[in-house]
Order: structure tokens, then C-alpha cells, then sequence
């Protein structure tokens, strides 16, 4: 085993360096339990829902709305089929539109009023029904929860610390959590957990694999070696603004260039972070009781064995998946375009798939480690995984009211569309508005992250301001995305940070939203810098974004 050691020096440097981080996990853990939190923010946005209703505040804005396709659809059986729609310039018949760009107003609604208050109570329980996370949670954990109650969990991490040098570590983590925005949800449930063991597994402190797996999985998340979900439904979007704007449509493939050299540049950048900063702030890791790498025997042979068998049971599994997907016609394939990646069932199941293999090799690895072998135990390791969740349910059911009320009074769409409008009227050479641009999306993901949400917002006023420049619609998205993730591992709307603060209280008990948030800080500040001189360097170079994908029109 190898334990990582700084000089004297260093150490002393370090920990100067480190006061105010410190300062903020200090005052941030002072900060009431998540759940009260959330209960505070809330009297807080109807107190300002309130006062902003009552001075009259809304804005207008275009914005994209999806067309309602299904019921055309119905509209034209119940006419026999002999409704159809034409362009109006050409005369020629058209395709019903996916996304049409309408202006509406936003007024600021106010929580506390009667039509306020009518609404909290109706909409407490769909708030919490419709909150996809806590699904998404349940299903992933089932899958760990069966793997890690077998054995296979810690076995597969004394695995990889075994292959893996380990000066590479921390890198192969972090570059699988920026891959891992492909199946988004499941980077955050499934990775964090696996590198704040693996971390410990080699003697270093968890809470530095913690973080660096978050970082790579949160804060790189905008991009990737893939063609993503997100990438689709973000070129969708784009395409619909272009279209109405009569300009040429992208390819979801527009910005791939810029992806692939952001994905591996940013992953070297926190792995930096993690061995320079994180890793000599936090020190040596004193294990609390349950949790020494070094204090349980190991059945290597029954280890072995149990690895065999998990590897042929997902071998099985992948064989099931590709029959499930790549024969023309499967059902994971898109059942208009035949196309399994972009914005698919294949796509849209992953998270699903993910968990279903922790599942089968969980069984695989315990039938022959003899560590789990029937129906019932893996039940009873699925329950006991939910159990532990308790305190995690009751944060996201305040989380769900949170959002749900805050978008309600629609402060947060006035706020992006009086920093669109701010950035509109400011008569400055391209480059410095893109720079604008990306640090007033660096602000508002405190208050609205999601990589889709803002671009809604944000898309049909800034594309043909920067079209009128020059400069092309797939650099202002190349820039969007440097805005978009840095800031969603420090914003307390970040659906996972509760789950953060729970992983890192297995190893740190009185750990808290501060001390994520302290250890997260730099990550943050670094990853932006970074990624903001690519971003530029890319512009005034003149570099393709992508295939085709010029910097300027």
C-alpha cells in the first residue's frame, strides 16, 4: 500500500494556503441541516416573490416551446387525415416543427398571495412525485446496493489499486467521471463513492477521491469524447432558433472538437488540483472504526473466484444489450432514424442498463464468492441499500418543493433575462461579450443550473446578437458550455450535494454542505480559468469547433 507524503515545507505552505478554505467549510458546516435549509430558502423566495410582485417586476422574452406534435396528430385522424401545413413563402408542404420560438411575459408571481399559497398546498405532493431524481437515485443505488452487499464493490477496488499505478490513480478517476455525463446520474451515485474508497484502498483520504470525482463528473460536465444526451437535445434546441431565424441548422457534432480537447485538458487540470491543493489540505486520514482498509481479512482465492463470475455474468449481459440494441429494428434504437447515440432509448435507458449490470455481476461475483446466492438475499441488500437513504428522501423532498416554488414565482427567469438584456446593450468588440457571456452563466447556475434549462432561456436572445458580430452559433454554445459546468458542484441547488454530504460523513462524521463546498472551491476557480483561456485561445485562433464548425460565419 502507498501513502501519500509531502515535505515539511510543503505541508506548512500548504496548510496556510488552505485557511480559507477552512474558513468556509467552518462556516459552512455552521449552516442548519440541508433539510431546514431548504425550509429557510423557501420562506426566503416567497418574502421576495412578494416584494418583487408587489413593485410590478416582469420581463418579456422569446422563448422555445415544444410544438404539441401528438396532438396534430389527432387533430388530422379525426379529419381523415387531409390536414397538412405548407410554408409560407414557398407554398411547398412542411414539417410540423419540433420547437417554435414565442415571446411571452414573465411576471413575478407572488407565493404568499392566495393564488401563492393555493398552489403550495396543491402542487406539495406533484412537486416531490415529479421529482425525477429520487427515481433515479432508488434504481441506481438497487444495483450498487446488490453489488456492494455481495463484496464485488470493495474486491473490484482492490482490483483496479492493483493495476493501476498509482501516480494514475486519481486521473483514470477523474477521466472516467468526465465521461460518465453520458449516463449523467449515474457519475454522481456510483463513481463519487467508488473513488472515496479507492482513495482510502491506497492510504490517501477519501474525501480528496470524493472530490475529485466530483469534479470530474460536475464541474467537466458539459463535455465529453461522446456524443451525449445532453448534446442533442442542446443542438434541438439550437437548431429551432436557427430555423426561425432562417439560418442553417447544426449538427449535434458542432462543438466535438472543443469537447474532446476540453474533456482531457480539464480532467489533467483536477487531477492537478486534487494532488497540489486537496490532497495536502486534508492530510493523513485517521479511519474511523468501520472503516480501515488494513483491519479485514481478505479470501483472496474467493475473491478471484467471485471477479471470474462476474466478468462472464456481464459478458452475458453486454451480449443481451447489443441484441437489445444494434440489430436494425431493436427497440433501443430510435424507432424513426434507426440511430442508437443522440437523444435515443438506448440513450435514455442507460441509467437503467448501468444499474441492471451492478445487479447481475453483484449476483455473478456472490454466487461464486459464496458471499450471496439467492433471490432473497439480494432482496434483503436492496432493502437495507434504501434504508440508509432515509435522511437523503427527506432532503430531496424539501429540494423538489424548493425548485418547484422558486420557478413558480419565476424570479429565476426574470434574473436571466435582465442579465441577457445587460449583456444585449453593451457595445464591446465579440470577445469580450462571449467572456460576459460566460461569466453571467457562471452566475446564474447558482440559481438555475441544468445544462438545457438556461440555454431555453438563453438561445433566442443571444444567437442573433451574435450572428449580427460574426460570430457563428456554435461558438456562442462552445462558450455557453464553458459557463455552464464549473459552478455545479458549489450551487446549493445541486440535486447531488446532500448525496455528497452523506458520502463524505461516512469518513468524516461531522462533515457538511461546508465542507463539500470548501473542498470544491478550487476546482471550481481553476477548472473556469482554464477553460476560459482554451476558450479564447480556440476563438482567436480561428480553430474549427467541430466538423464544419467555424469559429465566425
Amino acid at each position: 500500500m502507498t501513502q501519500a507524503t509531502t515535505s515539511p515545507e510543503h505541508g506548512e505552505a500548504a496548510k496556510e494556503g488552505s485557511a480559507f478554505l477552512d474558513w468556509i467549510e467552518k462556516v459552512g458546516n455552521k449552516v442548519p441541516n440541508p433539510t431546514i435549509m431548504f425550509v429557510y430558502l423557501i420562506g426566503l423566495v416567497a418574502v421576495l416573490s412578494a416584494i418583487f410582485a408587489w413593485a410590478g417586476v416582469s420581463v418579456t422574452d422569446d422563448v422555445v416551446v415544444p410544438v404539441p406534435r401528438d396532438e396534430f396528430s389527432q387533430i388530422n385522424e379525426h379529419l381523415g387525415g387531409t390536414w397538412s401545413i405548407y410554408d409560407s413563402v414557398t407554398g411547398e408542404p412542411a414539417e410540423v416543427p419540433d420547437y417554435i420560438v414565442q415571446e411571452r411575459e414573465f411576471p413575478i408571481r407572488n407565493l404568499i398571495s392566495v393564488e401563492g399559497v393555493r398552489h403550495f398546498f396543491s402542487s406539495f405532493v406533484d412537486n416531490f412525485a415529479g421529482f425525477g431524481v429520487v427515481a433515479v437515485v432508488l434504481v441506481s443505488m438497487a444495483g450498487v446496493g446488490v453489488a456492494e452487499h455481495a463484496g464485488m464493490m470493495g474486491a473490484l477496488i482492490r482490483k483496479m489499486v492493483k493495476v493501476a499505478p498509482a501516480r494514475w490513480l486519481t486521473f483514470i478517476l477523474v477521466f472516467v467521471g468526465v465521461l460518465a455525463s453520458v449516463a449523467t446520474d449515474a457519475g454522481y451515485l456510483i463513481l463519487v463513492p467508488l473513488a472515496a474508497s479507492a482513495f482510502m484502498s491506497v492510504g490517501r483520504h477519501p474525501l480528496a477521491g470524493l472530490a475529485a470525482a466530483f469534479a470530474g463528473v460536475g464541474a467537466v460536465f458539459a463535455v465529453n469524447l461522446l456524443i451525449t444526451p445532453s448534446d442533442s437535445m442542446l443542438t434541438e434546441i439550437t437548431n429551432s432558433v436557427l430555423t426561425q431565424a432562417g439560418m442553417a441548422p447544426l449538427e449535434v457534432t458542432q462543438n466535438f472538437y472543443f469537447s474532446i480537447v476540453s474533456s482531457i485538458l480539464l480532467a489533467i487540470v483536477v487531477t492537478l488540483v486534487t494532488i497540489k491543493i486537496t490532497q495536502p489540505r486534508l492530510g493523513a486520514y485517521q479511519a474511523q472504526e468501520g472503516h480501515s482498509a488494513d483491519d479485514e481479512e481478505i479470501d483472496e482465492a474467493a475473491e478471484e473466484r467471485g471477479l471470474k463470475f462476474a466478468g462472464w455474468y456481464l459478458l452475458a449481459f453486454a451480449v443481451v444489450v447489443v441484441l437489445l440494441t444494434v440489430i436494425p429494428g431493436a427497440p433501443l434504437r430510435d424507432p424513426e432514424t434507426g440511430a442508437i447515440i443522440g437523444n435515443t432509448p438506448f440513450m435514455a435507458s442507460l441509467v437503467f442498463i448501468i444499474s441492471l449490470a451492478f445487479m447481475v455481476c453483484g449476483m455473478g461475483y456472490g454466487i461464486g464468492a459464496k458471499t450471496l446466492q439467492t433471490g432473497n438475499e439480494a432482496v434483503a441488500a436492496i432493502g437495507k441499500t434504501f434504508g440508509s437513504l432515509g435522511g437523503l428522501l427527506l432532503m430531496f423532498l424539501m429540494i423538489a418543493q424548493f425548485i418547484a416554488l422558486f420557478n413558480w414565482t419565476n424570479l429565476p427567469t426574470v434574473a436571466a433575462v435582465s442579465a441577457a438584456e445587460l449583456l444585449q446593450s453593451a457595445n464591446v468588440p465579440a470577445i469580450v461579450l462571449l467572456i460576459a457571456f460566460i461569466l453571467v452563466i457562471v452566475l446564474l447556475d447558482i440559481i438555475l443550473p441544468g445544462l438545457v434549462p438556461k440555454w431555453v432561456i438563453f438561445a433566442p436572445v443571444f444567437i442573433p446578437i451574435f450572428a449580427s458580430l460574426g460570430v457563428a452559433p456554435q461558438t456562442l454554445l462552445a462558450a455557453y458550455r464553458v459557463g455552464d459546468s464549473p459552478m455545479n458542484v458549489l450551487t446549493p441547488l445541486m440535486v447531488y450535494l446532500p448525496f455528497m454530504v452523506t458520502i463524505a460523513q461516512k469518513y468524516k462524521k461531522d462533515a457538511g454542505i461546508g465542507t463539500i463546498i470548501a473542498l470544491m472551491v478550487p476546482y471550481s476557480m481553476w477548472v473556469l480559468i482554464v477553460w476560459v483561456v482554451l476558450f479564447v485561445a480556440w476563438f482567436l485562433l480561428g480553430i474549427p469547433w467541430g466538423p464544419g464548425a467555424p469559429v465566425n460565419l
